[in-house]
């Protein structure tokens, strides 16, 4: 092979399969930006049934066109509690059967039209005034740029043809024989883990039957290995997490090595059914793409009903660490960034997460105060959670303005600015909550103490703002847009509340029967219960949308 000859063939492949990856990934965040809402709720509708976590898996992978990016992003929210082992193996399952969208897209046999795409697309996309537009614009631009760079890797692999080395090396990787089929598969999976996308070793597979390189056969057998190594992203991702997002990651190799298995002994019968199926008159792509979704739904078919049992042999196969694993301030995981409508998610649980740690603070807020004298294990406990919601406030800040530099849609754009600032509002809440404690302690070290009548004005307005805490916190947690107009009646209510207290207060204190220093604090406490009362609205407001 002369040295021309073996750059044309470099620098086709290279430079297609780069095109073609990069297109791939702005197919991906285009669809995400469109579809981001419709992400979020599919991954919502998630449950223990097999066929709707299958379902949601198939849809998913197609609409993020990765199953890489699936997998991955069901191995971080397995790390992040919001889905359970049994959930993830039957959405893993979905994905294998949606990751074969890719190849039917090769298959419609318009790659000769990737260039006109392309440039088409980015016109548009740099001219277009509408967000939406430019969204659907990367999306055909990202077609362009993978029919494109298939073009550039089928030119680059022509001359590879008429060379008898490279026959003869290929004839080595002949699945006529038991060995040689496992010597093919090897080699798909090795391809696929190096490149980490099995949409792009499938393409290269088309390609390279396209030139009749290699035999179908072949591309069969190649397809086969391709699905056991696009397995090594999630594996990778898994490493350092939990228990169970690490079982969610054996889950998929297992899967996926179990279906080869099975094919291995019948591969001669398959690729009869195939023939037969999809005769030599159709092109090699078409078919290509058929053995690829048949296969893939033929596994999922064979293994669904065995989900129970699967997912508890590989509860075994990964053990339960001996030591009690560590509990992160946050379970935000780098590993959505891929998926920034389901990142978004995410950040939103831990915004709940954070709703629940300041209404346990206001809970032992209130045995502090009625107690004489007070805990001061449970002092502690508020000081420190005090101090973990300010951790919890900067690590979801930091984790939504990465997601905020990628590509997201508008009202993505909106979801995001709404959590920050109801993280900012929470995080205050705290503030004030240890403000309530410092006056409690300083009454304690100061020997100060409130009449009977004060300490059940004090309780009552604590109680009030807990309960109207506890009304935000479901709509958070239900993203209730229509929460406004009962806020604002509980809001005026609670005021109407606080000034009666302070009036009834401030004619006890002309009575002398309060002492100035304990007016003062018993004073300052009412501010801040008011406070936490107006950042618990501002959440309210923030719900439905309000500037």
């Amino acid at each position: 092979m002369t040295t021309d000859i073996a750059i044309q063939i470099f620098f086709g492949v290279i430079g297609g399969l780069g095109l073609f990856l990069f297109g791939m990934k702005q197919m991906s965040e285009g669809m995400q930006a469109i579809a981001g809402e419709r992400l979020r709720q599919l991954i919502s509708k998630v449950t223990d049934n097999r066929l709707t976590a299958c379902g949601v898996g198939v849809a998913v992978t197609g609409l993020v066109q990765s199953s890489s990016i699936t997998t991955v992003m069901v191995v971080g929210m397995v790390n992040a509690t919001l889905m359970t082992l049994k959930q993830a193996v039957g959405v893993i399952m979905g994905t294998n059967i949606g990751t074969t969208v890719t190849a039917w897209l090769i298959a419609l046999h318009i790659a000769d039209y990737g260039l006109p795409l392309l440039g088409i697309a980015a016109l548009t996309y740099l001219f277009a005034k509408s967000r939406n537009v430019q969204y659907i614009a990367m999306i055909v631009l990202g077609l362009g740029m993978v029919f494109f760079g298939l073009e550039l890797m089928k030119d680059g692999l022509k001359p590879l043809r008429s060379l008898p080395a490279f026959i003869s090396m290929m004839s080595a990787f002949n699945p006529a024989t038991f060995f040689g089929l496992i010597q093919c598969v090897f080699v798909g999976a090795f391809l696929t883990a190096v490149v980490q996308s099995s949409s792009a070793t499938v393409a290269i597979t088309i390609t390279l039957a396209a030139t009749q390189v290699i035999t179908y056969e072949t591309a069969v057998a190649l397809v086969l290995g391709e699905n056991i190594g696009t397995t090594i992203t999630a594996f990778l991702s898994s490493l350092g997490a939990s228990t169970n997002a690490r079982r969610a990651a054996i889950a998929h190799v297992l899967f996926n090595v179990t279906g080869v298995t099975l094919m291995l002994p019948l591969f001669k019968v398959y690729v009869a059914f195939l023939t037969a199926t999809f005769p030599e008159t159709i092109p090699v792509a078409t078919r290509i793409a058929f053995a690829h979704s048949f296969f893939n739904i033929f596994v999922v078919m064979i293994l669904l009903p065995f989900m129970g049992p699967f997912t508890r042999m590989v509860t075994l196969l990964v053990p339960a660490k001996k030591t009690r694993e560590k509990r992160h301030l946050t379970y935000l995981d780098i590993r959505m960034f891929d998926t920034p409508a389901l990142a978004i998610q995410q950040s939103y649980q831990e915004i709940v997460n954070m709703s629940n740690g300041v209404k346990k603070m206001m809970d032992w807020f209130r045995e502090v105060f009625t107690a004489s004298p007070p805990d001061e294990q449970l002092k502690q406990k508020i000081f420190h959670r005090e101090k973990i919601c300010d951790i919890v406030q900067k690590e979801i800040v930091e984790f939504i303005s990465h997601i905020m530099t990628g590509v997201i849609s508008q009202n993505a754009t909106d979801e995001t600015r709404k959590q920050l600032r109801i993280t900012d509002e929470y995080e205050s809440i705290s503030d004030y909550i240890v403000t309530l404690l410092k006056l409690r302690c300083r009454m304690q070290n100061e020997g100060l103490a409130f009449a009977d009548t004060g300490v059940q004005e004090m309780l009552q307005v604590h109680d009030a703002v807990t309960e109207f805490l506890l009304f935000v916190q479901h709509g958070v947690r239900n993203k209730d847009a229509e929460i406004l107009p009962k806020a604002v009646t509980k809001a005026e209510s609670l005021k109407h509340m606080v000034k009666n207290i302070q009036s009834n207060h401030l004619s006890r204190l002309e009575k002398e029967k309060v002492t100035p220093i304990a007016s003062l604090v018993f004073m300052d406490m009412l501010n801040a219960y008011r406070r936490i009362k107006d950042h618990a609205f501002n959440i309210a407001e923030a719900l439905a949308g309000e500037k």
